[in-house]
């Protein structure tokens, strides 16, 4: 006689089996939401530093700015031009220290748009460079802007006067011509200025512009 062999069938020993792949199932799982976890929080966490990096070279451009406090033109040409343009600066309120030998003025005259450097400053190949010299430095900081009342002032030589300090550059202003002058700090920080020459020079030895 034929011994039937017992069914095995919905007993205990197939539970455990199916026990044992939900388990490696389950551990597989958590596996990959640990990693997935671990790459959300390296990727937030970079985002949250860019963001913070790009906020602030925002703020800085807004505010570590440079003010102008006056502008003045002297050396005539025998055609009534003016030759040297004269800008005393400060810090603008709430900016921080502002280094004049990193900062870069742009000329926008009838003659062309000319970039110039400090003299003695940023490495490059500007059509020109400025001079700094001291107005007002209680604790000897230039060309660093460190105080609001520190006043130093630009010195742009037009045309080939070369007598200044600066490096020439473009022509000189004509009476009645104007300019656009563009400051613009190592941080970004912008400042334009219009410039204005008198419609008439004569008898003048220095003016406002």
């Amino acid at each position: 006689m034929q011994r039937l062999r017992p069914s095995t069938e919905g007993t205990g020993e197939d539970r455990g089996q199916v026990g044992i792949g939900t388990l490696i199932v389950f551990i597989a799982m958590v596996l990959v939401a640990a990693i997935a976890a671990g790459v959300l929080i390296n990727t937030a966490g970079f985002l949250q530093s860019s963001a913070q990096a790009t906020g602030q070279q925002s703020s800085d451009s807004t505010t570590n700015r440079i003010q102008v406090v006056g502008i003045t033109g002297d050396h005539f040409t025998d055609n009534s031009e003016i030759g040297v343009v004269d800008i005393v600066v400060r810090r603008a309120p709430g900016a921080g220290n502002v280094d004049l030998d990193k900062t870069t003025v742009q000329w926008i005259g009838p003659s062309g748009s000319y970039y110039q450097l400090a003299a003695g400053g940023a490495d490059g190949n500007p059509d020109g460079r400025f001079a700094i010299s001291t107005v007002q430095d209680n604790d000897g900081s230039q060309p660093v802007l460190n105080d609001v009342e520190d006043r130093f002032r630009i010195t742009l030589d037009l045309g080939t006067d070369n007598s200044v300090g600066a490096e020439p550059f473009g022509e000189e202003l004509p009476e009645g011509e104007t300019a656009t002058l563009r400051i613009t700090s190592p941080a970004g920080g912008m400042t334009t200025e219009e410039v204005v020459a008198p419609k008439t020079l004569s008898g003048e030895s220095s003016v406002t512009l």
